[in-house]
């Protein structure tokens, strides 16, 4: 469709097309969409404590809850719409429904790596001060810290994306993504859409590069308070609550990091092993975050004891005769 006034042409929508050529990529969308119901049940159910319980109640939680949060709608931004395009073969997508997924995706790929550097912020204000820890990390300064990240990174990758409908659109609507990607939409256009590959770029930096400093310094500074313990047990006990969290970062970094540098590099990859890759990342990650966070948390491992306790305890097994 073309508007007259501006001379944009505007399409119906687009095709997603990657991974049609992936031998069985209906197999590898259900097995993400196994992992999607993992996650789902998994994050609600940690939240679920996280709320109900008041004992948990303090700024480590309120962080791990944020990122189940993140990880929630993270995961449901690509799934439901991998289902329609690769299981329903249903490829289309409505121009303002693109975007919406866009942004969506975005800003909660965003706000994941700011959401695990504010949980190394906790780490290391619970390691480096730990006898100022509560009047330095209180739940309010959390709540603010939060708050100010989440409004940070909706405002800029929400100017990213309201620009898209500027540009106009006249040849193939193929877009190589297993998601109305934004790359793949911005080789589409047939306008001057320089300024839109300067500002993702910086983005992509600015959120990638910018959160693994911070959390590669507050790591510098936790082994740093951690060697300067004298008692062997009280480091073992300082680095073992950092472990999920350094898994979760391992998880989430490292496939990206190493696509981007082959990029950078000249490197050609397959688009169906950047495919997979990119959305492993994107999607393994929120599924493994709340199983660790159950599994090595002594207070969350607490909590859903004496849920079972309690559940067994007003519904006792009858024994069979």
């Amino acid at each position: 469709m073309q508007n007259a006034s501006n001379s944009i042409i505007q399409p119906a929508g687009f095709y997603i097309v990657a991974l049609s050529s992936m031998s069985y990529s209906n197999i590898y969308v259900m097995f993400l969409t196994v992992l999607y119901v993992i996650t789902i049940v998994c994050n609600v159910f940690l939240i679920s404590i996280i709320f109900y319980d008041h004992r948990l109640h303090v700024p480590k939680f309120m962080a791990v809850g944020n990122l189940a949060v993140v990880d929630i709608v993270l995961s449901t931004s690509l799934v439901p719409g991998m289902i329609k395009t690769y299981i329903v073969l249903d490829n289309f997508v409505s121009f303002y429904l693109c975007i919406v997924q866009m942004y969506t995706y975005y800003t909660f790929l965003s706000l994941e790596p700011f959401s695990l550097c504010i949980l190394s912020y906790d780490r290391f204000i619970a390691i480096c001060l730990p006898l100022r820890q509560e009047s330095v990390n209180t739940n309010t300064r959390m709540g603010y810290i939060i708050g100010t990240v989440w409004i940070f990174v909706c405002t800029i990758v929400l100017y990213g994306c309201v620009t898209i409908p500027t540009i106009s659109f006249c040849g193939s609507l193929k877009v190589n993504s297993y998601f109305c990607d934004k790359a793949p939409v911005l080789r589409l256009a047939c306008s001057d859409v320089t300024s839109h590959w300067n500002f993702s770029t910086a983005l992509t930096i600015l959120f990638l590069t910018g959160p693994f400093i911070f959390i590669f310094l507050t790591y510098m500074g936790i082994l740093s308070a951690v060697f300067r313990m004298k008692n062997n047990q009280s480091r073992y006990k300082a680095l073992a609550t950092c472990t999920e969290h350094l898994i979760i970062v391992a998880l989430f970094f490292i496939p990206i990091f190493v696509i981007f540098s082959l990029g950078f590099f000249g490197i050609i990859i397959n688009s169906n092993v950047r495919t997979v890759c990119l959305s492993l990342s994107s999607l393994l990650t929120p599924c493994v975050n709340p199983i660790l966070y159950s599994l090595k948390s002594k207070e969350i491992r607490s909590r859903i004891y004496s849920l079972l306790t309690q559940r067994l305890s007003v519904h006792p097994i009858k024994s069979l005769h």
